[in-house]
């Protein structure tokens, strides 16, 4: 590992359906490894009937607010608008509109249209947007809002449209780049049980919609617990901004932003906080750093086999501390067997870490990591 490659060693999960692949390769040449699973499928704007029926509901009578709350999802709706023929009527309907953009890419998409915003908060906060329509009243308005993608209970958008509703107004949901769960759920299966599993040290955000769509999956195939658990601590949750953390914020997941909601300023952001995180533990004169898939042994990265690496990372939730035989038989994959096969296993571990002294046995009670004195108190014996 060296200045050019501080990733080195760190897997990172990209749950985003675009520019995915752009994004892992700017963390790939950080020295990341990158697995992908889109957790989102994005309904192509011109095939959806739902909001073609909208536009033309929209152009025969305008409402008298606009709400864009995303910009591609705004410069989405005129290109789809353009292709039905549609685009002129769809801009002319808006010229008597109070138009409100959420944030500054929304701000550009409508300028872009020809148009301009009448007004804009300070922040992208869905909320501070409510809280001005509200100020204002909204009784007897027609409102359309732009929807963020698909309804979940976990997307904080369908409540700012019910919010105007109790409100009295007339609202509009306009689904533009409507999301909807992947056709094959495989891949984000594997990686919700990569989470679950600790092999990964940190899983991106790059929508609410990713976000509701990951948590709603894992809550099918029963893993939403153990995958919150997770998340609560050793597989950083990264978000591009806070309407994508929002979610997760919902149920008690800490996440963490750059300051500016941008591709390349999540990936700088990633770039410092998993060398910060990273845990360094001290054990028979080798520092080890325990990583969702591989142990980095005195800056060497060392791949390790399942069974080994699952060792590992019960060792090192408890570093210096016994952990019983029959404790790490349950962690091994496939479970089943017996004592032996942790003793199997542990060797193989040992030789892979490529430091044996490091794990140390405890006749009659099992094994613990090594630590140097330095770390290791009398009482952890």
């Amino acid at each position: 590992m060296n200045d050019a490659t501080p990733l080195c060693g760190f897997t990172v999960g990209i749950t985003a359906s675009r520019r995915a692949e752009e994004f892992g390769t700017l963390l790939t040449r950080r020295g990341a490894t990158v697995v992908y699973a889109p957790s989102i499928r994005i309904v192509p704007l011109a095939d959806d009937l739902e909001l073609e029926r909208v536009t033309r509901e929209i152009i025969g009578n305008p409402p008298s607010i606009v709400v864009a709350t995303t910009g591609i999802g705004f410069r989405g709706w005129m290109e789809a608008a353009e292709g039905w023929g549609l685009a002129e009527s769809l801009t002319d309907s808006f010229a008597h509109v109070d138009l409100l953009a959420r944030g500054p890419k929304a701000k550009g998409a409508i300028r872009a249209a020809g148009l301009r915003e009448t007004w804009s908060p300070e922040s992208e906060s869905s909320a501070e947007v409510l809280d001005h329509l509200l100020e204002a009243g909204v009784e007897g308005k027609r409102i359309a809002v732009q929807l963020h993608g698909a309804i979940t209970e976990w997307e904080p958008i369908p409540d700012f449209c019910e919010v105007l509703r109790c409100a009295g107004a007339e609202v509009i949901a306009v689904p533009v780049y409507r999301w909807t769960p992947p056709e094959e759920p495989g891949q984000l299966d594997r990686m919700i049980e990569m989470v679950t599993l600790g092999g990964l040290d940190a899983i991106s955000f790059t929508s609410a919609p990713a976000v509701a769509s990951m948590l709603g999956r894992a809550k099918e195939i029963g893993l939403l617990e153990p995958m919150l658990h997770a998340l609560r601590g050793r597989v950083a949750a990264v978000c591009v901004g806070p309407v994508t953390a929002a979610p997760l914020h919902q149920l008690g997941v800490p996440t963490s932003e750059p300051s500016r909601a941008r591709l390349g300023a999540l990936a700088r952001h990633i770039v410092d906080e998993l060398p910060r995180r990273a845990n360094r533990i001290q054990a028979s004169g080798h520092e080890l750093s325990i990583r969702g898939c591989c142990v980095v042994v005195d800056g060497e990265v060392r791949q390790l086999p399942p069974a080994a690496m699952a060792l590992i990372r019960a060792l090192g939730a408890r570093p210096g501390r016994v952990v019983s035989r029959d404790e790490l038989l349950g962690v091994l994959p496939g479970g089943g067997g017996d004592t032996h096969a942790v003793e199997t296993a542990v060797a193989r571990l040992r030789a892979s870490l490529g430091a044996p002294k490091a794990v140390q046995t405890v006749v009659k009670r099992g094994y613990r990591l090594a630590l140097d004195p330095v770390e290791c108190g009398e009482e952890r014996l």
